[in-house]
C-alpha cells in the first residue's frame, strides 16, 4: 500500500496516475474541503491531521510500504513529520517538490515579517495570495496598509477573514487555477501596489502571478519555502515510475 501526503494538485495528479497504473493507494488530506478533492480521484481516502504516531499506528495497519510527500511547499511540518516516522518505520519517503521561477521585479524574503516590512515601503494597496492560514499574521503586520486577501470561496474561510475585520472590498472568494490574464484583470481591479505571494511552484500558479504583475510593472514580494533535506527528491510525474520501479514496488 502506498501512502500519498496530499493537499495539492500534485497529489491529485499522482493519485489519477497511481489509478491508471493499477497501484494500490491512500490519499490523505488534512481538510474537509481536500476530502471533498479527494474522492474525486481516490477510492481510499483519508481526512484528519497525523502526529507522528498517529502516522506510524495508519501506516502499520495499512501495511504501507511507500510513501509519497506532495504535501504544500510550506508544510514542511508535515514532511519533517513523515520523513521522521519513515525513518522510524524503515518505509522510504518519496517527496515530490515543485519547480519555481522568478523574474526581475521580485523581492525574495524568508518569512512573513520581512514580507509586510518590505510590502510597507513599496505601496499601500496589498494584493495577498498567500490563502488564509497565515492571513491574521498580515492583518497584524499590515495594519497601515489595505489588504486585498484572494482566499478560497468557502464559508468558514471568508467569516474567518471577516472576523480579522476584512470588509466586502477586501476578499476575492476564488479558487485557482488563475491564468496570468485573470491574475492581471484582478490586480487592475483592485488597484494593487504590491503583490505578495509564496514561492509555490508551477502547479501553484507561481509563474502567471509573476508574469502578470511584471505586466503591469507591480512589484512582488515572494516567500522563500523552507528548503528540507529529503533523502528522494523528484519534480516531475514522469520521474515516478523509475523511481518505483528501482524500489520494485511495480
Amino acid at each position: 500500500m502506498i501512502f500519498v501526503l496530499g493537499g495539492t494538485s500534485d497529489s491529485l495528479i499522482i493519485s489519477d496516475w497511481l489509478t491508471e497504473t493499477k497501484q494500490a493507494f491512500i490519499l490523505s488530506v488534512a481538510t474537509d474541503y481536500g476530502e471533498i478533492l479527494a474522492n474525486q480521484h481516490a477510492e481510499n481516502v483519508f481526512c484528519g491531521r497525523l502526529s507522528k504516531e498517529a502516522m506510524l499506528e495508519r501506516w502499520h495497519a495499512e501495511k504501507v510500504h511507500l510513501v509519497i510527500d506532495a504535501t504544500h511547499p510550506f508544510a514542511t511540518i508535515v514532511s519533517e513529520t513523515a520523513m521522521d516516522a519513515c525513518k522510524e518505520a524503515a518505509i522510504p519517503y518519496i517527496r515530490f517538490e515543485r519547480t519555481s521561477e522568478q523574474t526581475d521585479n521580485t523581492y525574495l524574503v524568508n518569512d512573513i515579517n520581512e514580507a509586510c516590512t518590505v510590502a510597507a515601503k513599496l505601496g499601500q494597496r496589498i494584493f495577498l495570495t498567500t490563502g488564509s492560514k497565515n492571513l491574521p499574521e498580515f492583518v497584524e503586520g499590515l495594519k497601515q496598509q489595505h489588504i486585498i486577501a484572494r482566499i478560497l470561496p468557502v464559508s468558514d474561510v471568508i467569516r474567518s477573514a471577516e472576523e480579522l475585520g476584512l470588509v466586502a472590498d477586501q476578499i476575492i472568494g476564488m479558487k485557482g487555477p488563475f491564468t496570468t490574464e485573470s491574475n492581471r484583470t484582478q490586480l487592475e481591479m483592485t488597484g494593487a501596489d504590491v503583490l505578495i505571494t509564496k514561492e509555490s511552484g508551477k502547479q501553484g500558479g507561481f509563474q502567471e502571478k509573476l508574469t502578470a504583475a511584471a505586466e503591469l510593472n507591480i512589484p512582488v514580494i515572494v516567500i522563500r519555502r523552507k528548503k528540507l533535506n529529503y533523502p528522494i527528491e523528484i519534480n516531475h510525474l514522469n520521474e515516478l515510475p523509475e523511481i518505483l520501479t528501482q524500489m520494485e514496488v511495480y
